[in-house]
């Protein structure tokens, strides 16, 4: 636990300085979020490379402690988290295409996998490397998506780094759990200057890097107590809220013939709770509650049976296509008239 205290304290003292810096680094460098009206909630052009303190803080945590770790597999994280991190950084700067991005996440998901940082749940090596790739991918780019609103992002990224160190610190993966902490403490370090009203954005250079972690930790959970029958759907819980958003917006643009992947808009989950009459402050708090209280079942599910694990996560899968349907309705969707 006082690896836990000084990781977080370090990582956080170090967020909290550099993050100004990069605020000042993205204006030099004309790495500025312009608003748009159609598609963007912020109203002042705004820096956008706040990932690069929660990258760089993390990271140099990370490499203090790297010595404990079996170091094929921290390299691999390290090294793939910094790939989709440049690419995205290479996106905030000069607008990279899709494609190049996706490729990118592709190569850093084949080193986890090299390394054996990977699911081992189905009984081939194949269904293993490719629900990897599709979870690794799926939730990189779900962060991504998740980050349309001051805070929410990084909010929501905390929370689930730190329901996963909490996790580890019962199942005695101090390691994995350090580096929870280290990721959840740049997320909270950046959150001072990005909850709203934001002076600084973290852009695609951290939400992709935050995406690329969390996912890989939620890999390299452990729960000897209970039956890999049941434990993957922890991490799938931990990441419920991104992983509503994006499936929210996909299914969304499909039925109004848009591309999911190509399509920006304000038609977030986090956009649609402002239709009632919320601020936006409001709705990212709910969202906060809600990726919380699914943290907290999953933390339940650690030491339920089969059975119980299975019935609670049919209830909550029934209660997300209630709310995919019914925030796809009025006074949620569509947005009202200007």
């Amino acid at each position: 636990m006082s690896v836990y205290l000084v990781v977080f304290a370090g990582v956080l003292l170090m967020a909290v300085i550099g993050t100004p810096l990069s605020r000042a680094l993205g204006l030099r460098m004309n790495a500025v979020d312009q608003p748009d009206p159609t598609r963007k909630v912020h109203k002042i052009a705004t820096p956008r490379l706040g990932g690069v303190a929660i990258f760089l803080s993390t990271l140099i945590a990370t490499l203090l402690l790297g010595g404990r770790y079996k170091l094929d597999q921290l390299s691999s994280i390290l090294v793939g988290a910094t790939l989709v991190s440049f690419l995205g950084l290479m996106d905030d700067r000069f607008t990279l295409g899709a494609g190049v991005k996706l490729l990118g996440q592709f190569l850093a998901v084949g080193l986890l996998i090299i390394t054996g940082v990977q699911v081992g749940t189905f009984p081939t090596q194949a269904m293993n490397i490719a629900v990897t790739t599709i979870w690794m991918v799926g939730i990189t780019n779900a962060m991504n998506l998740l980050d349309n609103m001051d805070g929410l992002s990084g909010g929501i990224a905390a929370i689930a780094a730190g329901h996963f160190a909490l996790m580890c610190s019962f199942s005695g993966q101090y390691l994995v759990g350090a580096l929870s902490v280290a990721v959840m403490a740049a997320c909270i370090g950046f959150l001072i200057y990005n909850w709203n009203p934001a002076t600084i954005f973290m852009g695609d250079s951290g939400s992709l890097f935050l995406g690329f972690m969390l996912g890989a930790i939620g890999i390299k959970l452990r729960f000897p107590q209970n039956v890999d029958f049941v434990t993957w759907m922890i991490p799938v819980l931990v990441l419920g809220v991104p992983i509503f958003d994006t499936t929210l917006v996909t299914i969304s643009r499909l039925r109004r013939g848009l591309n999911p992947l190509t399509t920006p808009g304000k038609d977030h989950t986090s956009h649609r709770l402002t239709h009632p009459g919320l601020n936006r402050r409001e709705a990212v708090l709910i969202l906060y509650i809600v990726s919380f209280i699914l943290g907290m079942v999953a933390l339940f599910i650690t030491q339920a049976s089969v059975f119980e694990s299975y019935l609670i996560g049919l209830a909550v899968l029934i209660a997300a296509i209630y709310a995919l349907w019914h925030i796809e309705h009025p006074p949620f969707w569509p947005p009202p008239a200007p």
